[in-house]
Parts: structure tokens; sequence; C-alpha cells
């Protein structure tokens, strides 16, 4: 090895004047920096197309994200338990339909007579603060479908509306018992 290096030194410390004085053939220069602009743009060209192949991939994964997201059903409005599960479908159509069957009587005491003017108002107020809680509901139910405190707050909402229809048509039930008793032992 130290031979090598040795006749390497020899060679450069002989030839050191010719050395220095030779200039690259004519067109070196121009050859070479023809070599470094293809490279260049070899190198840009990978860097196109990587670029444009990683905006395609994005571009796709979001279109198919949007996709998705709109086609899901947790897009779709929910806004009554039966569109979160078919058990609470059940419950929500029993509830409705007992406070149907309710408000059903309750027009038809109220068109026998056996109801004041005053309380047809109050009933239909509470009615109308009832919806209104209904509508408050609904929305938290479409914003969080499947929280059990907003399931759980419906059907207390249910709950209750239908205790106290069935509480106001009790009452007037005794009333009018009473007061039929009254007429009966008045005669």
């Amino acid at each position: 090895m130290y031979k090598k290096r040795d006749s390497i030194e020899e060679f450069i410390l002989n030839n050191l004047k010719q050395l220095n004085n030779s200039e690259p053939m004519e067109g070196h220069f121009e050859r070479f920096e023809a070599k470094l602009a293809k490279q260049s743009k070899q190198k840009n060209s990978i860097f196109r197309i990587v670029w444009k192949v990683a905006a395609v991939a994005v571009f796709t994964f979001l279109a198919v994200n949007q996709a998705i997201i709109y086609f899901s059903p947790a897009h779709k409005q929910i806004t009554t338990l039966s569109a979160v599960s078919r058990e609470y479908s059940e419950v929500e159509a029993y509830y409705t339909n007992a406070i149907s069957t309710d408000l059903t009587q309750w027009e038809q005491m109220y068109n026998a007579g056996l109801l004041t003017e005053e309380d047809n108002k109050m009933m239909q107020n509470n009615l109308k603060e009832f919806d209104q809680r209904y509508s408050e509901l609904q929305e938290e139910l479409n914003a969080n479908p499947y929280d059990e405190r907003v399931i759980n707050a419906m059907l207390e909402y249910y709950q209750t509306k239908l205790n106290i229809i069935n509480m106001i048509i009790g009452k007037l039930k005794e009333v009018k018992t009473i007061n039929n008793t009254k007429d009966e032992t008045e005669i």
C-alpha cells in the first residue's frame, strides 16, 4: 500500500509542471454542466411525480371520508327514540299511544262540558310547555343519538307527561263523581 502511494506521489511530483499547466479538453465544462442539468431534471421529475401521487392520495382519502360521513346513519336526523333502536321504538309507541288516548279523553270531557274554559286553557299551556321541552330533547338526541342520559330524559319526559295527564283526568273524574252523588242526594 505504501508503495502505491509512493508511486502516485512520485508521479504527481514528476509531472507537477505538466499537471498545473494542462487544461481540460475543449467543451469539458459544457459537458459537465449538461450532466448536472440532466441529473437535476431527473430529481425534479421524480419529486413532481411523488407530489402528484401524494396529492391524488390525499384528495381520494378526503373524498371517501366525506362520502362515509354523509352516507353514515349518524348523519341522518335522529329526533325520536324509534330512530335509535327497536326496543326504544316500542316504548315510545306505548307512551305516545297512551298520551294520545288520554288527550282524547280530555277532549271528550271538555266537549261534554265537564271542564271549564279556564281548565282547558291551563291544560293547553301545560301541553305547550311539554312540546317545548320535547323540541329541546329532540335537538339533544340529534346531537347525541346514543347518549343514555338523553334517552333517559326522553323516557322521563313521556312518563311525566302521561302521569300528569292521568292525574288531572283522574281528579276531574273524582270531581264529576262527587258532583253526581251530590245531585242524586239532593233529589
